[in-house]
């Protein structure tokens, strides 16, 4: 195989693919639905908790894409595939990202939360995933606009994927690039078809 080649296990079928589009939302309302089963009248802290998981969400987005995307060797590498060959269906498959979630968003807040905030919260994370996996695919896959919320994100992950790969690791959001100064932008950019044509920014 040519070593510039993505390695032919980060390559998942159309099914595996997209069966995040499937699990996700239904996970999220059984963990919701176990919140309000376990406490119907704590409501309001199931919501909050919902909240806060989405919040969170956006921060764990970044420090994954910073910090093992791209310096893990073996995540490395798979996520070397993706920035290959953008339209490839490489990803992560559900049944491990299911367990991740269990493992070190769901038993961690149950030792520490009352239930219903505990699946409030991993619910709110899964949808904050959910949210990412659907924007980062529309953003290398759909038709996009150039008014529209998904031709800022494509901008930003354009830059990201072809001028510097040691920036702008935020996708569904910018706001812990800016915190953590690792924001790009460019001047008179214009992205067609997940290409930019001017290579300024700043840092």
């Amino acid at each position: 195989m040519n070593s510039n080649e993505p390695a032919p296990a980060t390559r998942l079928s159309r099914t595996a693919f997209f069966a995040d589009f499937y699990a996700y939302p239904a996970a999220a309302a059984l963990f919701v639905a176990v919140a309000l089963a376990s406490e119907p009248n704590r409501w309001p802290a199931t919501a909050l908790a919902v909240a806060a998981g989405l919040g969170c969400w956006t921060f764990v987005e970044y420090l994954l894409h910073r910090f093992v995307l791209h310096h893990v060797k073996w995540v490395k590498e798979q996520h070397d595939a993706h920035h290959h060959d953008e339209k490839a269906l490489v990803g992560t498959p559900t049944w491990f990202s299911i367990l991740v979630f269990l493992d070190f968003v769901t038993m961690p807040a149950i030792l520490v939360c009352p239930l219903e905030v505990a699946a409030g919260f991993t619910a709110g994370m899964m949808l904050g995933y959910l949210w990412y996996v659907t924007a980062h695919y529309g953003i290398h896959h759909w038709r996009i606009r150039s008014s529209d919320y998904f031709a800022r994100l494509k901008v930003r992950h354009a830059l990201h994927h072809h001028f510097d790969d040691l920036g702008n690791f935020g996708v569904t959001s910018g706001i812990w690039d800016h915190v953590f100064r690792t924001n790009l932008t460019a001047r008179g950019t214009r992205a067609r078809d997940g290409l930019v044509r001017d290579k300024t920014w700043t840092h």
